[in-house]
Parts: C-alpha cells; structure tokens; sequence
C-alpha cells in the first residue's frame, strides 16, 4: 500500500489541497497535509493563462506534475478532464503520468468539450463510454499502487437516482474511487457514499454549488477524501492584485509589506542556506587543490 490509500489510511477523511506549482506543494507538506492535488483548472489559469474549457493538453499537465513531484514527495492527484481523447490517447496519459510520479488521477464523464464542474449547460456521455474511458485508463496501469479516480458531472443533468446508477457502473468497469461533482448539500454524499464500496471524493470548491461543509459534516456523511482544488491559489490571487494595486497607485510596497512572506521565510522553504553551504564547500574543496 503506498501513495494515496497509505495517505487515506493515515488520515480519513483525507484532506487534499490544491497546489498548483512545487512550492506551494512545499508549502502544503509544511502545513501537515498527507496529499496534493493538481487542477486542470489551475493547470489552465495559473500556467497558461486560459480559462477551465478544455484547452490545455496532456502534454501541459505532464509539465506542471514533473515539477512538483520533483520537488515535493507527497503523493499528487491529478485532474485529467476526459483523457484527451480515444482509448489510445487515454492509456498514454496514465501512463505518463506514472512516469512522472503522480499517485493517481480522475477522470470525468463530460463530452470532450469540457466546463468547469459547477458551470451551466455541461454535456455529459453515456455511461457506456465513460465506462469505455475506465477501462482503458485501468488497463493501462504499470504500478498497482496508482488510482483511477472516477468523476461524475452527471447530479445536475440526471439527478441523484441516475447519478448513482452510473456510479455503480463506474465502479463496476474498474474504478477505484469516486469523485462525487456538484453536490448541493450534505444529503446527497450521504446518498453516494450509502451506495458505494469504494471511497467517495466531495470536491469543497469555493463559490461553487457545493456548500463550504465542514471536515466532521462530510465525515458523518462517509465522505472519506475531501478536495480544496483551488483554495490556496484564490487567496494568493487575491494577494497580487491588491500588492498590485498598490504599488500603481502609491508608488511604494510599504503598506503592504506585513502582508508579505520574508525573505528568511522563503529560504527557509526552499533550504536555501544548505544549498549556499554546499556551494561554499565545493568552492573551499576546489581552492585546497
């Protein structure tokens, strides 16, 4: 057992936060979490500078899961969005994210034409083909400790009921675990988790259609990971445009600067004074010869 069912066997429900570059995945092990997470959405926004619609490609991904797993060995979760594509283009991506080092990934049950899970107007495909994705994605596993997470948009199209016919037949083409999209309240993970034998993933997005439930709340619900994909990233947009701001229009950071993180701070993230030591070693080594 390694990875993210040895994170959920430490802690459940597992928390799971949004990190969408290695040093807030650094930051994120500083601050006691057992699992990251990955956004296609904060793969778009953050390093690209599009919007959650599908536009990025694995390739995009691969980029931004190297680096954080090179510099953070907490397992990661990736969004994968539909698979980008055929059978085919869905076993390359699982097994290059393998490659790469993440823990796991979900996919979803959206047309190819994906929207953000709490948008309007999402187009699901029928269970058969997702079940078809599941298949492909399980198939082409090369470590049997990395997790095909199964993501459902289907509550708001289908309802409840259908909703969890699919589950139960996502489960049954192979997936490991469900990501529940889109909830509305407290009742419905009850529903999901009730029905399923495998661990239910509740996606606790801000300014969403899921309520802001609490740790306790979903754990009496039997929700046994929870996801703040973009919790982090939010709060330091916010930071920037208001450091911005100020600097355009007072012509100083001095106002803002306890809202900063220090210098001693970062290098002490980052272990910069043993990267200088090392430095410094090599350099007093070299005089000697």
């Amino acid at each position: 057992m390694d990875g993210l069912r040895k994170a959920l066997a430490e802690e459940n429900p597992l928390q799971i936060v949004g990190t969408i570059n290695a040093y807030t995945a650094l930051l994120a092990k500083r601050a006691g979490f057992r699992a990251i997470y990955l956004s296609g959405a904060g793969v778009a926004n953050a390093s690209y500078g599009l919007p959650d619609l599908g536009m990025t490609n694995l390739n995009n991904v691969i980029e931004d899961v190297s680096r954080i797993t090179y510099a953070c060995d907490l397992p990661l979760l990736v969004d994968i969005d539909t698979g980008w594509g055929s059978a085919f283009n869905i076993s390359r991506a699982i097994k290059s994210l393998i490659k790469a080092g993440a823990a796991g990934a979900h996919m979803e049950d959206q047309v190819g034409v994906k929207r953000c899970g709490h948008r309007p107007k999402k187009e699901i495909v029928d269970a058969n083909e997702m079940c078809d994705r599941i298949k492909a994605a399980i198939d082409a596993k090369t470590d049997k400790n990395f997790v095909l997470m199964a993501r459902t948009d289907a509550l708001a199209i289908e309802g409840l009921e259908q909703t969890i016919e699919r589950i139960h037949r996502y489960i049954e083409a192979g997936a490991e675990m469900i990501f529940f999209e889109g909830a509305t309240n407290i009742s419905e993970f009850k529903a999901v988790t009730k029905a399923c034998n495998v661990p239910v993933l509740a996606n606790i997005t801000e300014f969403g259609l899921t309520p802001l439930c609490t740790l306790d709340e979903l754990k009496q619900a039997g929700v046994q990971l929870v996801l703040y994909p973009l919790s982090a990233f939010r709060a330091m947009s916010a930071a920037a445009v208001k450091v911005y701001e100020t600097i355009r229009t007072t012509g100083t950071q001095q106002s803002v600067i306890a809202n900063m993180q220090t210098r001693d701070q970062l290098y002490d993230v980052l272990n910069y004074h043993q990267f200088e030591q090392k430095l410094d070693d090599l350099f007093a080594q070299g005089k000697m010869k």
